[in-house]
C-alpha cells in the first residue's frame, strides 16, 4: 500500500505550506467555519489548482469559492492583494515603485497605506505577514525597469 505524503496537496500533488487552523477557520465563508476539524493545514502553493487549504489527515480540503477573500497567487484572483489586511492591491504596489519611486517596504507603507492595521494571522491567507509578498513586487518590478 503507497503511503500518502503529508505534504501534497490531494489534488495537483505539490507540496504546500503550514497554515494555522486558525487563518483557515477565519478565511472560509461562513457556511463552511463550522466543517474546519483538522490540526494540520497546509496551503496549495500551485496557481492552477482550486484547492486552497487541505488537511490530509481528516481528508478536509477546501477550494477558492469556499475562501471568503481572493488568494492573490491563484490564476484569475481578482483583486491581487499583496496587504490584505489594508487591502492594498499588487496593482498599487507596482503604481508606487513605478510612479511614486518607491525603493523599499517602507516607502510603499507610506505611499499605499500596507501593513498598517495587520491582522496577519487571520487575514493573509498564508496567515503570516505579507512583507515579503510586497518585497517580491519591488524587486521584480525594480528588475525589469533597470534599462528604462
Amino acid at each position: 500500500m503507497k503511503e500518502i505524503n503529508k505534504e501534497m496537496c490531494p489534488n495537483c500533488n505539490i507540496e504546500g505550506m503550514d497554515v494555522d487552523k486558525s487563518t483557515v477557520r477565519s478565511l472560509l465563508k461562513d457556511e463552511f467555519k463550522n466543517s474546519v476539524e483538522g490540526n494540520n493545514y497546509r496551503i496549495c502553493i500551485d496557481s492552477d489548482c482550486d484547492v486552497v487549504y487541505y488537511d490530509q489527515k481528516t481528508g478536509e480540503k477546501y477550494i477558492k469559492d469556499q475562501i471568503s477573500v481572493p488568494i492573490w497567487f491563484k490564476k484569475d484572483a481578482s483583486p491581487k492583494y499583496a496587504c490584505y489586511c489594508s487591502k492594498v492591491t499588487e496593482l498599487e504596489v507596482i503604481d508606487a515603485v513605478l510612479f511614486h519611486e518607491a525603493k523599499t517596504v517602507a516607502d510603499v507603507n507610506k505611499i499605499t497605506g500596507a501593513m498598517k492595521d495587520a491582522d496577519c494571522k487571520n487575514n493573509n491567507p498564508l496567515g503570516s505577514c505579507c512583507h515579503h509578498i510586497i518585497q517580491d513586487i519591488i524587486d521584480r518590478y525594480l528588475n525589469e525597469n533597470k534599462e528604462l
